[in-house]
Parts: C-alpha cells; sequence; structure tokens
C-alpha cells in the first residue's frame, strides 16, 4: 500500500509514502529512516541551480559546468593498462558536443542509452588524448520525461547523499512527494514564545524551504546562492537554532535540577581551615588562583553540589589550586579522591600531593590497576573505613569493592578523556558529592558551551612568577644535524631533552621514525655519551615508573617518548623538546607536548622536526604553534581545522554529533540557543498544566536525541 494524494503525519511509515515501497522502506529502515518524520530530517548536502545550464560553447577549463543534452554515444572500450577500462558518452546540447569519461564503473553500461537527456556537472579539463576538453568522473542525472520533472529541472535542486541502492535522485522524488501530502500543521519542537520572541519560521516552512528552495524576491540570486551554501538562510537558522536548543535546554535543566538537592555534607571555612592552607602553598598563589579558590570554595559552602569545570593553560597551577580545595574538604573532616586518565600521570599527582601535604598529618594512598594483593586490600579497608582523607587513582577508583566512608569531594584531571559513564559512577560513590572537573587544554568557548554546558567554568589565565614562554623553532628534516647539535650543548649545560616520536616500533608501512628504534639509534651512534633512556605506553607501569624516577632524578640525560608524556609530566630541568614528524601530530597535542618544557628556571626550545608539509592543515599547525603561546588561541584555531568531534573525541567527551548544526560555523546561534534555554528553564511554572505539559514534551524530546548525556 501507498500514499497517494494523502495527508502524510511525520509517525506515517516511510514503506507507504509514494516512491518507496517494501524493498525500499528496507534500505531506509537500515539508515534509521523508520517514519516519514526521519525522511524530513535527511537534509540536502549541497545544491544545484538548474534554472541556467552552461552551454558547451561556453565551457572553460577549469571552470565548474552544468550541462544539459542528448546523449549520443555510450560505450565502455579498454586500455592498455590491465583491468582499466573507461566508459565514455558524447552529450550535445544546442551549440555542440562534450565528451565525458567514466574510470573502471562498468555498471554505467547498464544506466545510459541514446537519446537520454542527461544533466552533467563536473570540471572540464584538458584531455591530451583527445586534444580537446573533456569531463572526468562528473556527477549525472539522467532526466526523465515525466510530470517528475519538476522536481529535478528548473529550479534549486537540492542534492542528496545515496543511501544503499537508492540514489539521490531517487531519494528527492520521494521527498519532493513527501513535501506535497505532508500535513502543514506539523506538531513544532520550539516553544510558540521562543519561536516569535526571535521571528523564526514555523518548522513546516523550515523544513519545506531547505529540502526545496526558491529564491526570495528581495534577495539578489548570487547571495542568496552563498546564504545556501553556507546554511545561512531563515530555514537553515531554524534548524539549526532548534538543535542548539534542545540540547542546552537539557544542559539547564540537568544544571536546575541539581541546584535543588541539597548535598549531605556541610563545609565551613575558619581561621584554623586558613592558617592550613597558608601551611600547605610552597609560593604566594597568582591573582587567577585565588580568584579560582574563592569561585571553588564558595561552591563548597553553598547546598547545592559543586559542578565545576577549571581549565587552564598548561603550567597555570591548576594542581596547587585543587590541592587547597582538597584541604578545605578535609580540614571539615571529610574525604577526597583525584581521578587521572593514566597510571603515569596518577603516580605524578601523588608524588606532587604527598610532597606538598608532608607535615599535615592528612593519610593519602595511590589506586591503580597496577596495585594488587594485600596492599589493595588495605587501602580499600581504610578507605572505606575513612582513615585514608584522601585516594588518588585512575579508572580503579570507580571499580567494584571501592568504597567511601564519607566522599565529598571529586577532581577529575584531564576529564575529557573519561566517559561520561565513568565520571558519572566516581560522582556515586559519594551521593552528591562536590566534583571539579580540569583540563590542560583550553577549551573554545562555543565547545563548553555543549560539552560542558551544565558546569561553571573558571578559568586559570595567568602563569605562575618564573614560567617564561617557550620558543618554538620549525626545522627540516636536512637540518637534523643542527637539531642534535642544540641537543648537545643543552645536556652539556646541564639540562635535559626529550625527544617525541609518534610510534613505538618501526614499520615497513609507515615512514615515521619509531621511538624504540631511534633510542637505540642515538645512544649507539648520535649521543654515545650521553644517558638516553626510552618510555612509551605499552610498558609495564613499573617499568615506566622507574624511567620517569632516573629522568626527573637526572640520572637520564635524553627521554625519548612516545605522546605518553603528553599531560602531567613535571620536570623542571627539561628544558629542549625535539618532536620528530611534528605535522602529523594536532595542534592541542603540539601544544600539550610543549607544556612539559620550560617549567624551570631555564628557558625552554620547541624544536618541530617535519619531513614535508604536503597539506595545507598541517602548514596552518606548524605555522600556530611558531607564533603563539596562547593555549586558548592555539585552541580555537585546531577546533576550526579538525572539528569538535576530533578535538576531544565526541563519544568520550559528551559533545553531541548534531546532525545539522556545527558549533564552529554557528556559534552565534549556540550564544542565543543557550541564553533562550537557560530563560525558558527559568520561567518554568511548576504546577502550571501548560507550562509542565510543553516541558514534558520538550524533555521527552530532548531524552530521544540526547538522553545519554543527562548523566555525569
Amino acid at each position: 500500500m501507498t500514499i497517494t494524494g494523502m495527508t502524510v503525519r511525520p509517525e506515517t511509515p516511510v514503506q507507504y509514502l509514494k516512491g518507496v515501497g517494501p524493498r525500499r522502506a528496507r534500505i531506509l529502515e537500515g539508515a534509521s529512516l523508520k517514519t516519514a518524520g526521519d525522511l524530513l530530517w535527511y537534509l540536502p548536502f549541497r545544491y544545484e541551480d538548474r534554472t541556467i545550464f552552461t552551454e558547451r560553447a561556453s565551457v572553460r577549463h577549469g571552470r565548474d559546468a552544468l550541462i544539459q543534452g542528448e546523449v549520443l554515444v555510450a560505450g565502455t572500450y579498454a586500455t592498455s593498462r590491465k583491468a582499466f577500462r573507461i566508459f565514455e558518452l558524447v552529450v550535445r546540447d544546442r551549440s555542440g558536443p562534450i565528451t565525458v569519461k567514466f574510470f573502471n564503473q562498468p555498471y554505467l553500461a547498464k544506466v545510459f542509452k541514446r537519446g537520454q537527456t542527461v544533466i552533467l556537472q563536473g570540471t572540464p579539463k584538458y584531455d591530451s588524448f583527445l586534444r580537446g576538453t573533456s569531463i572526468l568522473n562528473p556527477e549525472f542525472e539522467i532526466v526523465s520525461t515525466d510530470a517528475e520533472t519538476q522536481t529535478h529541472m528548473g529550479r534549486i535542486v537540492p542534492i542528496y547523499r545515496r543511501i544503499g541502492q537508492m540514489t539521490g535522485r531517487q531519494i528527492r522524488s520521494v521527498l519532493f512527494s513527501l513535501m506535497e501530502n505532508l500535513d502543514q500543521d506539523l506538531p513544532d519542537t520550539l516553544p510558540d514564545t521562543v519561536r516569535a520572541k526571535l521571528g523564526l519560521p514555523s518548522l513546516y516552512e523550515a523544513l519545506r524551504e531547505v529540502h526545496f528552495p526558491e529564491y526570495p524576491a528581495h534577495v539578489p540570486a548570487e547571495r542568496f546562492e552563498r546564504m545556501l551554501a553556507e546554511k545561512r538562510t531563515p530555514a537553515h537558522q531554524r534548524l539549526i537554532f532548534e538543535e542548539f536548543f534542545l540540547f542546552q535546554l537539557g544542559l539547564q535543566m540537568v544544571r536546575a535540577r541539581r541546584e535543588i538537592r541539597p548535598k549531605a555534607h556541610r563545609i565551613q571555612i575558619d581561621d584554623r581551615v586558613r592558617e592550613r592552607l597558608k601551611q600547605i602553598l610552597p609560593f604566594r598563589p597568582t591573582a587567577a588562583q585565588k580568584k579560582v579558590l574563592r569561585e571553588i570554595v564558595e561552591d563548597l559552602r553553598r547546598p547545592p553540589p559543586m559542578s565545576r569545570l577549571l581549565q587552564g593553560d598548561v603550567g597555570s597551577g591548576k594542581t596547587i589550586v585543587a590541592l587547597q580545595a582538597i584541604a578545605v574538604v578535609v580540614e571539615n573532616g571529610y574525604q577526597a579522591c583525584l581521578m587521572a586518565p593514566t597510571e603515569l600521570l596518577a603516580e605524578q599527582h601523588f608524588r606532587t600531593l604527598s610532597r606538598l601535604l608532608e607535615g599535615t598529618g592528612y593519610r593519602l594512598a595511590l589506586l591503580t590497576s597496577g596495585i594488587k594483593g594485600r596492599e589493595r586490600g588495605r587501602i580499600l579497608r581504610e578507605t572505606e573505613s575513612g582513615e585514608l582523607q584522601l585516594l588518588v587513582g585512575t579508572h580503579a577508583l570507580i571499580q567494584e569493592g571501592v568504597g567511601f566512608r564519607n566522599l565529598a569531594f571529586v577532581v577529575i584531571d584531564e576529564q575529557h578523556r573519561f566517559g561520561v559513564l565513568q565520571r558519572s559512577e566516581l560522582m556515586r560513590k559519594g551521593g552528591l558529592p562536590d566534583t571539579l572537573v580540569m583540563t590542560a587544554t583550553p577549551i573554545p568557548r562555543s565547545l563548553a558551551l555543549t560539552a560542558y554546558g551544565d558546569l561553571a567554568v573558571s578559568v586559570l589565565d595567568e602563569l605562575p612568577p618564573g614560567r617564561r614562554p617557550v620558543r618554538t623553532v620549525v626545522k627540516r628534516d636536512e637540518n637534523r644535524g643542527e637539531v642534535y647539535e642544540a641537543i648537545r650543548r643543552e645536556v652539556a649545560s646541564g639540562r635535559q631533552v626529550y625527544v617525541v616520536y609518534p610510534l613505538i616500533e618501526g614499520s615497513e608501512k609507515s615512514d615515521l621514525k619509531a621511538a624504540a628504534e631511534m633510542a637505540e639509534h642515538l645512544n649507539a651512534d648520535v649521543f654515545p655519551d650521553f644517558r638516553v633512556g626510552l618510555i612509551h605506553g605499552r610498558m609495564r607501569a613499573a617499568e615506566k615508573d622507574e624511567t620517569m624516577s632516573r629522568f626527573v632524578s637526572g640520572d637520564i640525560d635524553i627521554l625519548v617518548s612516545t605522546t605518553v608524556i603528553e599531560v602531567g609530566i613535571d620536570v623542571p630541568n627539561a628544558t629542549v623538546m625535539v618532536i620528530e614528524h611534528a605535522e602529523r601530530f594536532g595542534l592541542s597535542q603540539l601544544h600539550q607536548l610543549r607544556g612539559r618544557i620550560g617549567r624551570g628556571e631555564h628557558p625552554g626550545l620547541c624544536i618541530l622536526l617535519v619531513d614535508r608539509v604536503t597539506t595545507q592543515d598541517a602548514f596552518e599547525r606548524l605555522d600556530i604553534m611558531r607564533r603563539s603561546a596562547d593555549g586558548f588561541e592555539i585552541a580555537e584555531k585546531d577546533l576550526e581545522i579538525r572539528g569538535p568531534g576530533e578535538f576531544v573525541g565526541t563519544r568520550q567527551s559528551g559533545v553531541p554529533e548534531f546532525m545539522f548544526a556545527n558549533i564552529v560555523r554557528d556559534r552565534d546561534l549556540l550564544e542565543s540557543a543557550r541564553r533562550e534555554a537557560e530563560l525558558y528553564v527559568r520561567s518554568f511554572r511548576k504546577g502550571d498544566p501548560a507550562s509542565e505539559s510543553e516541558m514534558r514534551r520538550l524533555v521527552a524530546l530532548w531524552r530521544e536525541k540526547y538522553g545519554l548525556f543527562e548523566v555525569g
């Protein structure tokens, strides 16, 4: 059964839409397009103006052309290269013929026939074989002569990506019929008050215009085409805003719900606590550290549990701020814990905190997966009894069997490396503990509003006294001798060096220099008079710990490493870092690596050693690293280059995979959606049936799309 001429509702199964049927329904359902409503959100990825075609006589090399013509010749022929065949068309419009070639696509012999009318889009190029112009592998459509032609011709035509065996043309036909028969009284996702305030079109109007746009009378055609390409039409903006608003609404509700659930513990600040904080500080805090600590302490004293993000550039002193907050909690008689993503970083934190808390009488322990047997049993017993006041560890902290007596404060370091569920598990171990999540990866505001939109944000934007920016230079591989000489001078002066490689062991499939092989080469051939060590992620924890301890104590002059040293490693005497194949690393990763040097009294030098720069993105990354030491500027650029998913790892971070919106391109709409969602949640009137009904509807929509992100 197919619906023809009948009103279609969003819940109508796709099988009953005109042009679908059982076979195509299975294809669409395989792509999670099960209803008419699902299909409405399968949006075009670009548009073609098929009101004006390029005549054959006007075709120019290198200039994109849209040609409509009749197929005169269609056939396949072999070439001198084995298993390489060419399918060739000759297509003629009223001004002349043009040759079209497709490489190794034999199925096209069943697609094209003489006499057909076709539309071709591609870039004409000079063909040395023909000694003339041809179009290679263009996009194409075959124009039918039935009533469907109005869908594919004489208009701005939406271009859809194919789904399985369904072509973009077939999908367009289905959607054209769907829009023609769709109930115009489409339930609107956005609240009427928000839509009216911002002057946004209805959902039906927006979907109609996005799928089948028409030139508006008051906008020049060229400008409107740019708006379509950049998703800046009112219809596009409405759909983008809707995605952002719905997600931000959920974050604001999580935050509002947290505000009305008081925590069990109470934190007070008196002279005794203040004196303890002064006692443990190794230096005078910066103005930024004082400001952030005040924000954290204010949250600790309030009844709702704290959920705060602390972000600061490499070396800005986040650990010291966390230590002070831990001391406040412990002085009030409660427990705290700190979770780090790797054993190396957890061990580093444990050593630092143990040193700074020496003399306080606090009892703390380290718990990782490598700690077993009696030692592990003792730590678990003393944590559960409350004898241990501070537990530092990895994801081992969230495993079954780890219990606390009165956990009141949770610190999660480099938290973007933990999954949402992992963070949530740790928070649950204390009921409603105050939570501080920290990151040394500066987060652009647009990303913070999505990944951490339910958190209050504190920023450490000042380096401690004595810290100087690291000088960064880019060197080519042919200058390797010069780089080695710089290393030799630095080590001879009593300083230490990192040499970082992207791989652990060599591979025939890769030309990247591998850490293990190069450590051996540097030790035997280049620096036989210096002490060279190796550390990488596949080493056992005990081996890594021993190697790092030797580097910290000065027993190793040159540490060859993979990116395992990216975060948290603090060796003040290390002043030079050489990053091999720097063009292969992301911006944020390069910045994090660079942050391992220049942490002491001597200036730091970061040498980005490159083999060859083959892409514009790689060139931009290296250039901004050379020019800037500002982590936030670097993070903004990295976000633009890589996009949000790659920047933090979408699945791990809690950043949603928006269907339509882009947090870099559409940051102005993201800010607007955040404001409107916050105002809407504030204006919610409990007890008002209309208000409660509307909120229930929105919550259901939010859970359907973003339910995973509710936890944590």
